[in-house]
Formats: structure tokens, sequence, C-alpha cells
């Protein structure tokens, strides 16, 4: 044990400060790799070392917490280095060291004090140490992000004194700011701090916050051949071994030692847990783990272990049990005992390693009514563990089977598991038997993995039962001869982990975890009436002390602790959908297709000429020139107001799309949005040949396009179509013209084609929108010509299992990216005077300051009605008002005010109409003459007439009186809660975090803790300091930040507690992630609009109708007394999209699909030089039944988005949004995606490539007749009758017959839509799903032909009808472009041979291709398939 127990005392740790450890849950480490190379300046040169002798430096590095000013961990030492001095250089002690650590404590306060000392030797001989200054190096960033400390030519700052300054109250964050440190001039430390991964292989070997130098030799680790030990650590080969028999024996026995123990507990006078009840020793248990002499190299292994006498009694014969040699037993029936056997997988051959066994005794308080604890399994029964005696085992390295004997430990002593452990018998006992036993043994039995285990005489086998691998319970008959593993799950008799948590640890309340904890005595034996000798120390190391778990059984807790015998191990896995990549700045080409001939008749077509506000025409920039982008000249720039123009100029077909002209619309029409205005889509437009020559079918040609009028007629006379979108001080909100200068010069336009007939998707184009940027000139117009790409998404492709395994290993295969066409089109920026300055609105947002006060203005009840709901905002100026004007309740209960409520009524009736004014005019004309016949009467009736209205105010008056009674406390309290109440405005947009303050001040003269509350979870408190730090630094907040500020109750309620008279600001952070979506149809093109002769334009963005949100926050303190009110509106502001994608995807299934997001340092808004490599990704979805997640991969690794829709009915629309970040606290998105998931109605055929399959699909009419057609996104592969228009019955149920010939094998997916097609509306629409195969290949031909466009070949191949009748056949091919047939089918006399005419068209290149001809039966069906491969060269 000398070689173990050396190298643990050397390692022994100061544990981190007890607030860390309680409040943070465990973190994944993180390693360092730490460079001491040099230090330099004349202050090494001290006063007091010149009368020294033999002076060298050493630099020292320990562990700080700068919040609780307090130092952990272990201090490293370096060699003593002496002191060099050259010629012009300063005098510096070379160090060239490497130190390597890891620790979990990533808080931006945890840092590494660097010392520098001088060791010499006084003339008398003794040594003496100087501090020279010291240094402080941060671990982590504000994020919480490792630091990449690289100082190559300034160094580290050193600063005056020793690094006990720390411990100084006045040292606070941030401490390199403070003024009680001074730097020392010219004198610096040549460092540098790097994350270091490969360390994580060690992790287990080594624990935190213990530095270690590059050739410091770790127990466990293979020795380097050369350089450093630690830049790729080698692991040392473990072994398995096992341990039975193990018996454990106390003095004098076990039932008088007990009986002690149980009597120190009961006198104890500081034990307020029994209150008269009797203690009981409920479990024993034995922790049972390998100690490398640093830690535990994995969590040890708890078992129960029970009395001989007990084991006796519960099975039919006792337990035969060998005693050691020399050892004389206790007592029969006197020791403690383990039923099961061991398993130690994790042992290695070095001396350094050893089994430490740690005996732990639970107690329970009795409360029974006999004295005895009534139930063990129920949960309300108090108890609590303390530590009894400890042992630590170094087998020799050659050992394989032996009996061992060891001594047990207790005491004040040092203990692997930093646990205070009961007191060991005094030494003046002089019993016989004591001095054999003093504190105990522990007896067993072990043997390594290499030998075979017998079976034990009278005793159920050790061995597990392997056919039984998923149940948790003990199997009735275990196999005798299956062998051990540590990776089945085993029987009670067996096991390779240990069990679970016992129903004592479940048990035990968290009161107890959390009890007060004695410091731990400097020496000497602990007194026998004190309770300290069995207290135990807080939790040092989280995978050793198993005592600490219950108070934290949360499931992570159980998954860590757990044995791998009851837990499924999760295996690295990649799902197997196959990634889709997302469109990155490669999606606009500046390339074109077009020659300058046709360019200048693209031209020269007409298309309208735009001018400036100076009736000058516009200033046309180059879209290859670079854009010199500088905010200020934009900012202040006089044109304020911007007429952002889009044109529409014309479309021309792919040269490489084969099949374009199959699928080339006649109609087109478009839909994207720009900025925050609403999305557009526009009227269908007819696509016209600009080129009206006869050019070859394959060669790219301009279509312009022009709109089509309501009478169906073309509107040549103004070709293209044009939008305009005014964007001026007017429509934007103060601030936003920055950010409206940061769209356009960092964001792209996303532009989805139609087709005008069909309603399919031709394809998308991406436009840069930075050449809009006018950079001082009056106007700037750009011309692009941009691809339209459609991305054809392939069934998922099955992926080998090999593949699954490994990151990367799934390829984005099955996505196929095909270019449609290419789109020309127009952006201009034009510039204008604003004609008036906008007018101030009280809606308009206060300052940009975060700090919310209730003394700047935006709170108290400052006069006016009680009953006021805005009286807040008329001042201290109020205008009298009737109750009835002001409350709609009371005027519905006074009769007086219904008569005028009718009156005004019949005015305004008056008013409405012109005629009817005209008639009552005379009506009225004729009763005056009347009134004037009948004054008498009318006297008599004005006076009854008064009398009544009399009566009636006497009633409204009454009723007044009363309604005021009722409802006067509740005004009064809702003007008091006015006045406490402040009001804050918000402008959010999806995903941006709003993060602000409000000083909450304590008006009393006593303190409260504060509760606060809000109604609304998008609004939330900051808990976290280090979000809080991030959110402070992101918006330059100057506030002051506490550590573990809030307190949070069980519903995460956060509580704040406040001093007499105290303010402190109280962190908030809104972010609002679901949006309202509702199911839609898909929205057709829309009609044109000539009426007035004006160019559609879009409407404003401020049209949008988007309802303010209204949240209430209340801090309530103790007695639920209101502090203040925080009343927050928030008005929500359209976001930007950067991204669309659309799917189409059967109706009521899942969609599951992978998303490979570009590099991160590609997207707008990544930040620049981000240490620590490529950052983690995150998203958030704004449908919360979405299931979207990105995994963190390894360096240089793509990360891929996975997303899980859930479709609706068909022909459902769901549209959502995703928003990517790379900070984790959330803050702000770097990319804004939207998606639209089409759900059709699915259609499964199987068919063979070639051969012609026929299906039917039945048509459901609508309410009115329809005019329908019927159109495919394949044309050539899936056909449709009736082929042209047809009527669709209203209510009728009519069939489409649908003939399938795929060209190609495999899986793939066509749309088919029925649309009416005089309102070019989608009727319904179908998702053809094809699974192909390729037939049987019954002959092969091979040729050679020249490339180039030459005049193709003509060969001749002979088929013979195999068939005695008569037959007809009909050829088909898989390459119409390459091969034609000389006539497409031929009848044949049975037995008879026919010679079939080929023409090979020409090739543009070289290469081989491989032509199947398909000789297909009268009835379309496969009869041989040959196969034809052209070379051509």
């Amino acid at each position: 044990m000398g070689e173990w127990q050396r190298i643990f005392v050397q390692n022994l740790t100061v544990p981190p400060h007890n607030q860390r450890r309680r409040h943070s849950p465990p973190r994944e480490s993180t390693a360092f790799q730490f460079i001491l190379k040099s230090v330099e300046g004349d202050a090494l040169k001290l006063r007091a070392l010149d009368e020294m002798s033999d002076v060298e430096f050493q630099l020292r590095l320990s562990f700080f917490d700068v919040t609780y000013h307090h130092f952990f961990g272990k201090t490293w030492r370096s060699a003593t280095k002496p002191l060099k001095a050259g010629l012009g250089h300063l005098p510096a002690a070379v160090f060239h060291e490497t130190v390597y650590f890891h620790t979990s404590l990533d808080y931006p306060s945890i840092v590494l004090v660097v010392e520098v000392v001088a060791t010499a030797r006084r003339r008398d001989g003794t040594p003496q140490e100087m501090s020279c200054g010291f240094g402080i190096v941060h671990l982590f960033n504000s994020r919480s992000e490792p630091t990449n400390l690289n100082l190559k030519d300034k160094g580290l700052s050193l600063y005056h004194g020793t690094p006990r300054a720390l411990l100084h109250p006045l040292l606070q964050e941030p401490i390199e700011l403070n003024k009680y440190l001074m730097t020392i001039d010219s004198c610096h430390l040549q460092c540098s701090l790097q994350p270091h991964p490969p360390l994580e292989a060690v992790y287990h070997l080594l624990p935190e916050n213990t530095p270690v130098s590059s050739l410091q030799r770790i127990p466990g680790m293979l020795a380097a051949h050369e350089g450093d030990l630690f830049q790729k650590p080698r692991l040392m080969k473990t072994v398995t071994w096992y341990l039975e028999k193990l018996s454990i024996h106390l003095y004098p026995s076990l039932e008088r030692f007990e009986e002690e123990l149980l009597d120190l507990l009961i006198s104890d006078q500081g034990n307020s847990m029994l209150d008269g009840n009797t203690l009981t020793v409920q479990e024993r248990r034995l922790h049972i783990g390998v100690h490398n002499s640093f830690c535990f190299v994995q969590p040890p292994q708890v078992v129960v272990v029970v009395p001989e006498a007990e084991v006796a009694r519960g099975r039919t014969g006792s337990l035969q049990r060998k005693q050691g040699a020399g050892v004389r037993p206790s007592s029969e029936g006197q020791a403690l005992v383990l039923r099961s056997r061991i398993h130690l997988t994790e042992m290695v051959h070095h001396p350094a390693f050893g089994v430490v066994l740690l005996l732990e005794y639970v107690f329970s308080v009795a409360s029974g009514p006999d004295g005895k604890t009534p139930s063990v399994t129920s949960l309300t029964t108090p108890a609590y563990m303390h530590s009894i005696r400890w042992a630590v085992w170094n087998p020799s390295p050659d050992a394989t089977s032996s009996n061992v004997v060891l001594p047990l430990q207790g005491g004040v002593q040092h203990n692997p598991s930093h646990v205070l452990v009961y007191k060991t018998p005094p030494a003046t006992m002089s019993s016989e038997e004591v001095k054999q036993v003093e504190s105990g043994t522990v007896q067993f039995h072990f043997s390594t993995g290499s030998e075979e285990q017998p079976a034990v005489a009278g005793k159920p086998s050790s061995s597990t039962k392997g056919e039984a691998p998923l149940s948790k319970n003990p199997p009735p008959t275990p196999s005798p001869r299956s062998p051990p593993s540590p990776q089945v799950l085993v029987s009670t008799q067996d096991y390779s982990r240990g069990p679970g948590l016992s129903i004592s640890q479940l048990s035990v309340p968290p009161v107890s975890c959390s009890s007060k904890t004695p410091s731990q005595p400097s020496g000497g034996a602990l007194p026998s009436q004190s309770s300290e000798a069995l207290s135990q120390l807080q939790e040092d190391n989280p995978r050793g002390a198993i005592t600490h778990l219950e108070s934290n059984l949360s499931y992570s807790s159980l998954v860590q602790e757990s044995p791998t015998a009851d837990q499924l191990q999760e295996l690295p896995f990649t799902p197997v959908h196959v990634p889709i990549m997302a469109l990155g700045p490669h999606s606009e080409s500046p390339s074109t297709g077009l020659t300058r001939a046709a360019l200048a008749r693209l031209r020269a077509s007409g298309f309208p000429q735009l001018l400036d506000c100076n009736k000058e025409p516009v200033q046309i920039v180059d879209p290859v020139d670079p854009v010199n982008f500088v905010p200020q000249r934009e900012e202040a720039d006089l044109l304020q107001n911007n007429e952002i123009i889009v044109q529409f100029l014309a479309f021309t077909r792919a040269a490489e799309d084969r099949t374009a002209l199959e699928m080339w619309p006649q109609t087109i029409y478009f839909t994207f949005q720009f900025y925050r205005f609403p999305p557009v889509t526009t009227p269908r437009l007819q696509l016209v040949n600009a080129d009206t020559s006869k050019a070859a079918p394959f060669i790219p040609s301009s279509h312009i396009l022009v709109q089509i009028k309501e009478d169906g007629t073309l509107n040549l006379g103004s070709p293209g179509f044009q939008l305009k979108y005014m964007v001026d001080p007017g429509f934007l909100k103060p601030g936003e013209q920055r950010w409206f200068i940061r769209y356009l010069a960092e964001h792209t336009l996303q532009i989805d084609a139609w087709d005008g007939d069909s309603l399919l998707l031709v394809g998308s184009a991406a436009v840069k929108l930075k050449h809009l940027l006018r950079q001082g000139r009056t106007a700037v117009q750009v011309y692009r010509e941009l691809e339209v790409i459609t991305m054809e998404y392939k069934q998922d492709t099955p992926v080998m299992s090999g593949e699954i395994l490994k990151h990367g290993g799934v390829k984005p295969i099955g996505v196929h990216a095909v270019v449609r066409g290419r789109l020309h089109l127009s952006l201009a920026n034009i510039g204008h005077l604003c004609e008036q300055r906008p007018r101030k609105s009280i809606s308009l947002p206060p300052s940009r300051s975060r700090i919310i006060s209730s003394y700047d203005g935006n709170s108290g009840f400052h006069g006016g009605s009680l009953m006021s709901a805005n009286s807040y905002s008329v001042g201290n100026v109020c205008q009298a008002q009737k109750l009835a004007d002001v409350d709609s309740e009371l005027a519905a209960m006074l009769f007086s005010r219904l008569r005028e409520v009718s009156a005004t009524f019949q005015h305004s009736n008056r008013e409405a109409s012109v005629t009817r004014r005209r008639k009552l005019e005379r009506m009225l004309s004729v009763r005056r003459r009347e009134s004037q016949e009948g004054d008498a009467g009318k006297k008599a009736s004005l006076i009854t007439g008064r009398h009544e209205d009399r009566i009636q105010h006497s009633r409204d008056l009454q009723i007044i009186e009363a309604y005021r009674e009722r409802i006067k406390a509740e005004s009064i309290a809702s003007m008091l809660s006015q006045a406490i109440t402040t009001r804050h405005t918000l402008y959010a947009t999806f995903g941006t975090a709003e993060f602000f303050e409000f000083a909450l001040k304590n008006p009393y003269n006593v303190q409260h803790t504060v509760t606060i509350e809000t109604d609304n979870p998008e609004l939330r408190v900051i808990v976290d300091a280090r979000e809080w730090r991030h959110f402070k630094k992101l918006t330059q907040t100057t506030t002051p930040l506490e550590e573990d500020m809030f307190h949070l109750q069980d519903d995460l309620t956060p509580q704040v507690y406040l001093r007499p008279k105290e303010t402190v600001h109280i962190p908030f952070k809104y972010q609002a992630f679901s949006l309202e979506h509702a199911a839609t149809m898909q929205q057709g093109p829309t009609e044109p609009m000539f009426s007035k002769g004006k160019e559609d334009s879009a409407a404003p963005w401020k049209s949008c109708g988007i309802q303010t949100k209204h949240i209430r926050v209340s801090f309530t303190a103790s007695g639920g007394k209101l502090l203040a009110i925080l009343s927050v509106n928030v008005e929500s502001q359209p976001h930007v999209v950067d991204q669309t994608f659309r799917f189409y995807h059967p109706e009521l299934t899942f969609l599951k699909k992978s998303i490979r997001l570009p590099p991160w340092h590609t997207l707008p808004g990544a930040p620049v030089g981000m240490p620590g490599g490529e950052p983690e990704m995150f998203v958030r979805c704004s449908d919360p039944n979405i299931v979207c997640e990105t995994k963190k991969m390894g360096p240089g690794e793509p990360q891929d988005v996975f997303l899980k829709v859930a479709g609706g009915p068909s022909p459902q629309i769901k549209r959502f949004f995703l928003s990517i970040y790379t900070d984790p606290w959330l803050a702000a998105p770097t990319q804004i995606w939207q998606f639209y998931l089409h759900s059709l109605q699915r259609v499964d055929v199987s068919c063979i490539t070639g051969q012609l399959t026929r299906l039917s699909l039945v048509l459901r009419g609508t309410q009115a007749i329809r005019k329908v057609k019927a159109y495919t996104s394949h044309p050539h592969e899936l056909t449709v009758d009736p082929e042209g228009i047809f009527i669709l019955p209203a209510n009728g149920v009519q069939d489409l017959h649908l003939g399938v010939r795929p060209q190609s094998a495999g899986s793939r997916l066509v749309y088919l839509n029925l649309v009416d097609v005089e309102y070019h509306q989608l009727v319904s629409s179908w998702l053809v799903c094809l699974s192909c195969r390729q037939p049987l290949v019954s002959k092969a031909f091979e040729i050679v032909l020249p490339p180039g466009g030459g005049k193709g070949s003509n060969k001749r191949i002979t088929y013979a009808n195999p068939y005695p009748s008569r037959r007809v056949y009909f050829l088909h091919t898989n390459r119409p472009d390459l091969l034609q047939f000389k006539e497409d089918s031929f009848e044949i006399g049975g037995g008879e041979t026919y010679t079939i005419g080929l023409r090979f068209a020409p090739s543009q290149s070289a290469g081989e291709e491989e032509i199947l001809i398909y000789i297909n039966d009268h009835e379309d069906k496969n009869e041989e398939t040959f196969c034809v491969k052209v070379t051509y060269q």
C-alpha cells in the first residue's frame, strides 16, 4: 500500500466552494492545455535577493473563484529555473513547460492564478521563498465558452504582491479593473491557453482542477516513447477481477459494536431527529470501487451486506465461510456477509491501482407502537447515513487468485471517499480479542477473469442467465455455467456493477443531506460523545459519494448512477433520412446563357425605362462590381424615401434541360416576400418568344413576360411586370432605417416561379439585394439573370449499416438539382425627398435605454376619472365627462340615455340619405301647419311630457348613485394599482430576444422576499448569471450584476430578497417562438387590374393586422402585498425570411427530413474570429407540434437539422418557420427559414421501366360545375386520360385514367394536379409514388460513334417472334433524345424474323451511354429488353 498511499497523499485537492457544488447541476468538463514559456522583466531582480545564493525562479498555478473569494483544486509547481540576462534583453527565466487540466466550472469568474516565486538560500543555509508577482488568466468568457489565449507580443501582465491579495473583500469583479491591483511595468509572462480535446480520453483517471505537467505519470496511462505524454494519451489494458465470499468482522462482535454505536447516537445532545423515538439500523452498505491514487476510475458499486445470522435464518443451512490464516474468528453468526460476487472490470496491473471498500450504515427513526420501524418501504421514514470503516487493497501485479484479509480503518485520517469516518477503538483496551482484530477486518477471495469460476457448494450460482437480457427481476433458475459478463442484466445473486438505489436511499428526506457539516478536525481521535465522529463532509467527488444521491433523484442522475445491467446504452446513431443541402451563396450565378444578339433583342422589346427624381435615366450598375457598404453614408443620405422597383422581364429555357420542351409552361407567375411587406403573388404572365427565327430545339430561347388582360388578350404595349415598394420614414418605426439598410446589404430575395396553367412549381431563384444600396447616389438599377432551380427529392435511399455508426457517414444522396431556366430581373432603388415630416405620435417607442424605472414618467396616476382606462395619457388636466359616456354598463341602464341614443341614430340616418331628408322636411312643414291649429292641445301635452322627464331623470339619478357606490371600491383599487404600474413597450420579431432591466425598489423600512410572477411565459426573468452577463455585454448595459441573485420555488417562480429601501435591477427577456399558423389552400395567380390604368404595387407591411400583446408582471411581497406592477405592451413586427423550402408529402403522414446547414462562417451575421473553432448551432421552430433538433458533431463535421412534421389532409398547406442560432442563449437568429408542407393524396404504383402500367383515380365534383384539366410534373412518364379539358359535374364522380411508363429504375415522386382552367384554382392534387424496377436484359450490343455535331448513325437489329401465331409489337426506349426508331410498332408472323431500324442521334460530348430498347406486346407488356452500349470517341 506504500505506492498507493504516497501518490494519494500527494494529490489531495481542495474542493470548490460549497455554493458551486450545491446549486450547479453536473456539467460537461472542458480540457485545457496551458503552455508556459518564459517570464521577462526587471522586476525579477529584487533587492532582497542580492544577499542570497542559489537564486532560481518557479511558476505556481492555482484555481481561484472570484465570486466567492475561494482557492480550490491543487497548486502545481514548475521546476526551478535560473535567471538569464543578455545584452540588450530583459532578464528572463525560461521554463517551456506544458500543463494539462480539466474543469466543469465553466463560470467567467473561475480564473487561473499564475504566481512567480523566487527560491534562494540565506547565508545560514536556510531556504527562503519570495513572491515576485502574479497574473490572472480567465478560463471562460461571458458565454461560458473556453478561452483561446495566445499572447504573442505583449504577454500576460503581472501584478504586484501575492495571490493572497485576491482574498480581500474589496477585490470584486471585474477584477482586472480594480484600483487596488497595480500592474508591474515591463514585466510579463509569455504563455498560451487553448482547449485540448484529446485529454477527454483520460477524464476517468485524472480528477478535475488538478493540473499536471506533460511528463507526469498518471496511473493507468501508457508512457510515451518521446515527447508529450498528453498530446495523444494512451490507456493501459484493463482486466476483470472478481471478489466473492466477502465478510466483515467488527470488534468485539457485530451485536456489541452496533449497540455501542446506537448508544452514542442516542446520547448525542445535538441529534434532534429522535424526539424520544427509537433509533435502529435499517441497512448496511458496502461501497467498492477501483482507485488509481488520484480518483475513482468508475463510480463505486454499492452493495448491501447483511448479518450472517439473518442469512442462516433465511436459508435451509448456514453459510460455510473459511477464515483467513492467523485470524481468529468472531462469535458464531457475528459477521456481515455479501451474498453476491463483485465484478471489477476497470482494474489495471499497476502498483498505484487499489480496491477501496467503505462500510456505510443507514439509520432510521422507529415510530411504530412497538418501538420498531413499521415498514422499511415507507418513503416517509426519516433516515440518514454515516460512514463506519474503510479499507484499501493493493494487489500485487502477478496475483491471480488468493484469499485476502485486510484491517479496517477509521477516524480522522484522509480516505478516498473524502468523508468523516467513525472513531477507532482506543489503544488502552487490553482485551485479547480486541488486540487481534483492532478496528475490524474484511476478508474475501479474489480471482482474475482468466480462470474459470466454479460453483460454490451450498450456495446458489453467482453467474448470470443470458437468456433474459431485458428483465430486471432475478430469473427463477440461474444457469450454473454461463460466463460472467458486465454487459448483461444479472440476478440479485451476482451483478457486475452493483444494484441501483435501495429502499433506504429513496426513503431519506432531502433535509438529511443538507444538514450541518462540521469541520474536519486537524488531528487526534474524536470525542466518543460527539456526533461529529459520524458526520460526513460535503460532496467532494460526485461520482464516489453516493450519500449525496438522495438530494438529486432526477432522471439524469439515475441514468448516470444506474448499473449498465439496468440501463441500455445508446449507440452513436445518425438518422438514415438523407440530408438536403440548404441553398448557400452559390444559388445565383452571374454567368449568362444567351448570346449578345439574343440580349440585344431582349433589351429592344420595349420594357419601361426608369427615371429618377430628376427625370433622368437611372444609373445602371454592374452586378460583378464589388459593393463598398458604408452604413454612415446611407444614414446621412438626404433622399430618405426609397422606392424599390422589381421588374420581371423575361424567362429563358435552359439548354441542358432535355425535358423542357414537354414541360415548358405557357404562362407563369411568381411568389416572393420583400423585407417585411406581405407575401406577393403576381398575376399570370404569358411567355412570348422574343426570337422569331427558327432555332434548334435545344438552343436556349428567351420568352418575354407579357401581362394578360381581363378579356384574355395580351398587353403587348407594356411588356414585363413591375412592382413598387415605398420605404419611407412614415412607414418605418424610429431606428428601423438602419435595419432596412442592413437587410439590403446582407440578405437574399427568394423568388418561386410557378406554372400558371398547371399550378406546379417551376423552380426557385435567389438574388442578393446589396446592389440596391445607393451609397449617396440618386438612383441605382441592376439587371440580373438568375438560375431557376428545382430540387427533386427522391425517396430515402437505404444506407449501409457501416455508414450509420460514424459521423458524417450519410451523404446528401437522393437530392437532384435541375436548372429549369433563367429569370431576367431588374431591381432598382430610386431615392426621393421626404414630402412631409412624420407627425409625432404617442405610440412611438421610448428611448433605447434598457433600464426601466418607475420614475421615468411611464407610471403613476396623473388624474382623471377613476373609470377611464386611458386617463394616464392625458396629463394633469382633465375635462369633465358624463358617466354614461365613459361607462357602457351604466349607459345601458339609463332610460334617458337610450332616448338620446335613439335620437342620435335617427339624426345620423337623416344625414345619410338626401332623398329621405327631403321627405322629412316636407313632413315637418306639414306638422308645423297642424300645430298652429292646435296650440292649446300642444301646451297640455308639453306640460305632461316635462313631468314625465322629471320623474325619469330622478330615477336615473338614483340608479347612478347606487352604481357609484357599487363600483367605488373597485375603482379606487384600480387607481391605486395604476399608481404603482410602470408601462413599457417592446417591438419584437420572431425568434429575437428583447432584453431589459426593471429597477425594483423596496419602499418599506423592513426587508422583504419578493415573488415575481408573469402571466405570459414568453416574458421571463433571467435567473442564470451567465445568461444575464451575456445580454448585458450584448446590449452594453452597465448596471451591477449579482451571482445567485434569485431563489426558485418548487414551481420555478423566482424570488428576490430586498433589504429596506434597497433598489435592485431585475433582468427580463422577451422571446416569442410561436406564431399562429392556419392551414391554407394553395393560392393561384391573382387577377390583373387594368381598370385605373395603374401598375400593380404591393401594399405596405403596416397593413398587416398584428395584434398587440399585453403582459402583466407583478412583484408581490410576503402576505400578498403588491410592491410594483410592470405592464409590457409587445408590438410584434413581421420578421425577415432568408430562405424558403417546399416539400410535397403524402397526407396524414409524418415528414422526416434532414437539412444540412451550410458552413457557419458563410451565414450572414456570423461572428468573425470566434474562438474555439466552429460554434454549436441551435434551432427553434415556430410550431410547437413540430420536432426539430440539431446535434453537435465533431470538429469539421457538417451539422444537420432534423425535422419531423405531421402532415394534414389533402390539399392542406402547412407553413412554419425555423430560426437558427449560433449562441447558446438564443439572442438573435442567424437565419430564419420558411417551410411549406403540401399534403397530397398518395398513390403508390409498382411498375417496370419501359412497360405501361394503368390505373384510375376517382374524381369527386364540388358544389358547382367546373371545367378542369389534369397536369402532371413528368408528362413523358405519366399520361392522363382525358388529356384535354373536360367537365367535372357538381357533386358527381368521374374516373381519371393514368398511364405510367417510367424510363429509369428506382423510387421517385410525380405530382398530379387537377386545375380549374377558368378560375385557375387547384381542385385536387396527388402525389404518385413510383417504385420502378428494371426488366431482365436478354441481349446486349455495343457500338462506337464519333462525338460532335455529326449526322448520327443508322443501325439494324433483328428480332424473332417466339410465338406460333402472328403478333403486334411496340418499341420504346429510355433515351428518346439519343435513339429514334424507324417504326414505333411492327407486326410479325409466328416464328418469323423482323429487322428493327435504329437511328442514333449525335452526342455533343465523349463518353459512354447505355440505351435500353423495350419490345412490348399488344397490351404494352414487356416481352424482351435489349441493351445497347454506345461509346462516343
